[in-house]
């Protein structure tokens, strides 16, 4: 495993990117992408999803109803993993999981396990593993785009998305990639994760936050 320094990130040599400039950014960029690998690290374990039904159903009360609504957009990650593979452009997605589990990241397993079902490649890894790596502060969270950028994405304390900022140094790109490539190599597939730890789980208190 690589140390702390080879990950470490200075936002003073990135591009700071307010949150609509950031999601142009990553789909223009991520739809030019073909014939290489995308990567996403999630450390965090609360976050605030805008715009989801199911996230709203979650936070009124209504689990079963949370649950459908993931489960109704298969048929939309089908598509995306479809047309990710005939690019050649496949997007990996690395989940850090925590015991016990915040209510965020149950509700977050069931609708990876719905993109892993679809095609979508999803891994977890425990958070124990980046123990040695996490003694002074967390690791961020982390997208690379076909080894040309690096995004830190930046939310709020509440978990709200807060844009980005923005890497395009190849050393660092390389790094990161390489990281989360061999925590993915040892993860567990999310679909028989959520299947032997989640599933059978009761809902869990809406949030608040």
């Amino acid at each position: 495993m690589l140390d702390r320094d080879a990950l470490t990130l200075s936002r003073a040599r990135g591009d700071r990117l307010a949150t609509a400039a950031y999601r142009q950014d990553f789909r223009q960029r991520d739809k030019e992408i073909t014939g290489r690998d995308s990567w996403k690290f999630e450390r965090l374990q609360h976050f605030e999803e805008l715009n989801s039904p199911s996230w709203d159903a979650f936070r009124r009360g209504d689990w079963q109803v949370a649950l459908q609504l993931l489960d109704a957009k298969r048929d939309r990650w089908e598509k995306i993993a479809r047309e990710d593979a005939e690019r050649g452009s496949v997007f990996h997605r690395v989940r850090v999981v925590e015991e016990p589990l915040t209510p965020y990241l149950q509700w977050e397993l069931h609708a990876l396990r719905v993109q892993g079902a679809s095609g979508t490649p999803v891994r977890v890894v425990s958070a124990d593993r980046l123990r040695p790596l996490e003694i002074k502060s967390l690791l961020p969270e982390i997208v690379t785009l076909g080894g040309q950028v690096l995004y830190e994405v930046l939310y709020t304390e509440p978990g709200v998305l807060d844009g980005a900022v923005r890497f395009e140094d190849s050393r660092l790109i390389r790094n990161w990639e390489a990281f989360v490539q061999g925590l993915y190599e040892d993860g567990e597939d999310i679909v028989s994760y959520v299947d032997r730890h989640v599933a059978h789980l009761p809902a869990p208190p809406p949030t608040t936050r």
